[in-house]
């Protein structure tokens, strides 16, 4: 269905990918940018570019404002699984690959990957998301719980819920961190100005970090995360609260040429099975990218 807006004066000076995405109450910034170059969304019935700056009277136009029906298909993907049983599996994801598909992404994820090397996968979370408990970022490595069934779905993600699954990460950070270790607790929300961004505010919900300095370089400082909640972004937009960010992240520090994404790495991760108790422990070594860079660093010296 077409919708039609007139810009009015509390809109004028915002960028049309933002003032869509918040008027047509898109899944993401970035499925508004793809109608805006596909020309589904017009200004003053013109082709325009997702950053054109609104006036006051400019027409919008809308000619598809519903996102396409995406279904998550078995799929040869590449990642590896480290642990199976009869009730859950942990695997080491790459960096790069999305863990289930969504408007922007519809093939290739990680779900597609598991649906085509795995029988059984829990189905709370619905076809989308088939087994997933909890989830990585895009361009963050390492360690991640998936259930074979709804029995260890819901133990599983209990226990994520009450803290009683421990998760640590490595991540190198732009700039030399002094104190040894420390803790990170604020508030995080959607930053109103860019959806696709998390920041600091007393609305949001309560995210905490605990650190511990590994090694100091010139530039540069490797620090272990535990995490005590398990907020979207959140490792990345604490780092990036401290003054910080992870190097690599674009999108909340600065880009580097030579990489594909932030340098953060889900490396351990140790829980009790679901159906035994037992304890498991699996620990994951630093993507070759993430080592061959710290590598290039020259160490710190007092």
């Amino acid at each position: 269905m077409k919708k039609i807006k007139v810009i009015q004066s509390d809109d004028v000076g915002k960028r049309l990918d933002i003032f869509a995405t918040d008027f047509l109450q898109a899944p993401s910034r970035s499925f508004v940018k793809n109608l805006i170059e596909n020309g589904k969304i017009l200004v003053n019935n013109l082709k325009v570019k997702a950053g054109y700056i609104l006036r006051e009277g400019d027409g919008i136009e809308f000619l598809q404002t519903e996102p396409e029906t995406i279904e998550a298909v078995a799929e040869d993907v590449d990642f590896k699984i480290v642990y199976e049983d009869e009730d859950l599996i942990v695997v080491d994801k790459p960096q790069g690959l999305v863990v289930h598909p969504c408007q922007t992404t519809k093939h290739g994820t990680l779900v597609n990957g598991l649906l085509a090397k795995v029988k059984d996968l829990s189905g709370i979370n619905g076809k989308l998301r088939p087994g997933i408990v909890h989830r990585l970022d895009k361009n963050t490595s390492g360690l991640m719980l998936v259930a074979k069934n709804d029995f260890s779905h819901n133990i599983l993600s209990q226990m994520i819920k009450d803290k009683s699954v421990e998760r640590k990460y490595l991540a190198l950070l732009d700039g030399i961190i002094w104190e040894n270790s420390g803790k990170i607790e604020n508030f995080l929300a959607r930053d109103p100005k860019n959806r696709m961004k998390y920041a600091v505010s007393k609305s949001g919900k309560l995210a905490i970090s605990n650190f511990c300095v590994k090694k100091r370089y010139k530039n540069a400082t490797l620090v272990e995360f535990s995490l005590v909640t398990g907020r979207t972004h959140q490792i990345r937009v604490h780092s990036a609260f401290i003054g910080h960010p992870v190097i690599g992240d674009e999108l909340y520090g600065k880009r580097v040429q030579e990489l594909n994404g932030q340098l953060l790495h889900s490396y351990f991760l140790k829980f009790l099975h679901p159906r035994t108790s037992k304890q498991m422990l699996f620990m994951s070594n630093l993507p070759q990218y993430f080592q061959d860079y710290i590598d290039k660093l020259q160490e710190y010296v007092d």
